[in-house]
């Protein structure tokens, strides 16, 4: 037997009194009220209501070790990233590496692998694999529908996906950034029951008003708290936080315990804050969380105040698993998987002519995933076409890191960089090899890097070169968020020192290949309007 006391936030009565929570074999056996003066106060455990793990580049027992300090006891996690690489083994490794995590996972069955046939991924997974996947205990929810033109269409494939949910009764979470009216509405009467890609307020109420759940996102690239946050003084109920992609110097600063601090300082109710970052994914997802009740798991945590809200301990079953500074996971090593399968390229690889380009330049927009298409024609030079940096329309090029093909180039503005280049194989979805950069020079000089080391960033300024390796499917590093998080933050220093004014030029360039978000993209076989869901010819 344990006895916690504090002053309790209770979320169900929507009222704080000093108790006394006596926890027996990880569950919660009594509340008590009683009457003493307390200094730290007691509430539910945060959740992130979706999450891709793989986004933070550390493999799930690391992203535990910093997570759990800031008070996330759970996560809705889907692995469609390292699936894109490495299909359903790649799920598998995701559910046994967390297994001893401490921190509550819960993994989806990835529904869009690949996430379009308009790219070169590493892996299918098709209804019947989604099916088994379904019924291992360890898979909780079909995780985002992203073809969601196969939903209003009715593919026999993607319904089939959608059925097999249905079937089991878990949760169907959605992806259609842009959808509204009547489209919306055929798409959330299929059975899909959540976005979190909502980019206006406008959009996000429009889905409320067909019952879906609109979850507020604020990532390290999409970042849509700003625009939605109005919602939460009438809407709560059908709110939750998350992340979506958090990149590991920002999880060094925080996680939800961030966007509970940040709308407390808008005047938000705490009550309606815990409800979005705890009670509403818990029950939603059917989450194995506690909610502080009795007869629930003991999972909560404890904070200074609940105007401040620092955390101060995390608990889970009853047991403490950390503070703001440390927890209690050692280290451990981790098992390597992988999939890549090129050798370098040369520059003259990424030669384009001037009468082969008939396509718009790529606008990148600081802070979103979508892109604008802007009717400029790139720099020409004997009969070519270049980056140039004055303009800042530099050359972006993808190479498919499963087979030898020849590279995709594109133009894109925004980026800024000045006498580099940088690479990532960290590229939604299929994570391809994508690159940006001054030169075709530099751009070899990135790309090689990456094959050289099967994965990870680049940097390339002058004779300078940075790179951080991710062994794990080319998206994960093996080691703890401090050290990556350390190099990501040098890393992104010299991205911005070479001009960049972009606040996540990493994060940004990994969706300039993503083709579900609209307007223009490039996949590893050409430039992609993502409207029209068609190459440019």
């Amino acid at each position: 037997m344990k006895s916690i006391k504090g002053n309790l936030i209770d979320i169900h009565t929507k009222s704080i009194y000093p108790a006394e929570i006596i926890i027996v074999d990880g569950i919660i056996s009594s509340i008590k009220k009683i009457d003493e003066k307390l200094e730290n106060y007691i509430c539910p455990g945060l959740v992130d209501a979706h999450i891709h793990i793989e986004s933070s580049m550390l493999v799930p027992y690391e992203f535990a070790r910093i997570a759990l300090r800031h008070g996330t006891v759970a996560t809705v996690s889907d692995p469609h990233e390292i699936a894109n690489v490495m299909g359903v083994d790649g799920v598998h490794y995701m559910i046994e590496n967390a297994k001893d995590a401490l921190l509550k996972f819960h993994f989806g069955a990835p529904s869009c692998v690949p996430a379009t046939t308009f790219e070169s991924a590493g892996a299918v997974i098709d209804s019947a694999q989604i099916k088994e996947l379904l019924q291992n205990e360890d898979i909780h929810y079909l995780s985002e529908m992203m073809n969601y033109p196969g939903v209003l269409n009715n593919d026999p494939e993607v319904f089939a996906k959608i059925n097999a949910a249905k079937e089991i009764g878990k949760p169907i979470d959605g992806h259609a950034p842009g959808l509204k009216g009547a489209l919306a509405k055929q798409y959330i009467d299929a059975g899909i029951s959540t976005d979190h890609e909502c980019f206006t307020i406008e959009e996000a109420q429009d889905k409320l008003s067909f019952g879906m759940k609109v979850l507020i996102r604020e990532g390290s690239a999409a970042k849509n708290y700003n625009a939605l946050h109005p919602l939460i003084k009438d809407h709560a109920e059908m709110l939750m936080f998350c992340s979506d992609d958090k990149h590991p110097d920002d999880l060094l600063v925080s996680h939800i315990d961030g966007l509970i601090r940040r709308s407390l300082a808008k005047g938000y109710d705490i009550f309606d804050l815990l409800i979005m970052a705890s009670k509403n994914p818990i029950d939603h997802y059917n989450l194995k969380v506690g909610q502080l009740r009795e007869g629930d798991n003991a999972d909560f945590i404890i904070v200074d105040a609940p105007e401040s809200f620092k955390v101060l301990e995390t608990y889970i079953d009853g047991v403490k698993v950390a503070n703001s500074t440390s927890c209690i996971l050692k280290d451990k090593t981790h098992p390597i998987i992988n999939q890549f399968n090129i050798n370098t390229i040369s520059s003259d690889e990424l030669t384009i002519a001037e009468s082969a380009y008939n396509a718009p330049v790529i606008n990148a927009i600081d802070g979103e995933l979508i892109t604008e298409k802007l009717a400029l024609k790139p720099t020409e030079k004997d009969g070519l076409l270049v980056s140039d940096e004055t303009a800042d329309i530099l050359k972006v090029v993808v190479v498919n890191r499963y087979e030898k093909s020849k590279p995709a180039i594109g133009f894109i503005k925004n980026f800024g960089i000045k006498n580099g280049a940088i690479a990532s194989t960290v590229a939604h979805d299929s994570h391809n090899i994508i690159a940006v950069g001054s030169d075709d020079e530099l751009i070899t000089k990135a790309i090689n890097l990456l094959v050289a080391s099967k994965g990870g960033l680049s940097a390339v300024h002058g004779e300078h070169t940075h790179q951080i390796a991710l062994p794990v499917a080319g998206l994960m590093s093996d080691k703890p968020c401090k050290e990556i998080g350390e190099k990501y933050a040098q890393i992104d220093k010299m991205v911005k020192e070479m001009g960049s004014t972009l606040t996540a030029p990493y994060m940004t360039l990994s969706f300039m290949a993503l083709l579900v978000i609209p307007k223009i993209k490039m996949s590893d076989k050409g430039i992609f309007d993502a409207e029209e869901f068609r190459f440019y010819e």
